[in-house]
């Protein structure tokens, strides 16, 4: 996915609403995971991503700054997230318990 004409959200977009189900897309811009919520709002925040399993089952949460998350819109309005972490460094960071 080319991402040069979608718009990066601002620090005040960073809210459950809006980030909670985009797709968290890696390194190589392949899909590592879904936002399954958030903890916090704006660049302080945590967010919680499903990594791995098939339509949602089996899939492992595992917490991320929102810093280290670079949130946008593409041109049909879809939020989402590219990382520099890739499916098998999140998969191997320690699972997130609520």
């Amino acid at each position: 996915m080319d991402h040069t004409n979608h718009v990066r959200l601002g620090p005040t977009e960073l809210t459950p609403a809006a980030l909670e189900g985009a797709t968290v897309y890696g390194a190589d811009d392949d899909k590592v995971g879904k936002v399954d919520h958030v903890h916090g709002a704006g660049a302080s925040g945590t967010v919680i991503i499903d990594v791995g399993g098939f339509l949602g089952i089996g899939a492992k949460p595992v917490a991320v700054p929102t810093t280290d998350l670079d949130f946008m819109r593409d041109e049909d309005g879809e939020v989402h997230a590219v990382t520099t972490w890739t499916k098998d460094q999140l998969k191997s960071m320690p699972e997130h318990r609520d």
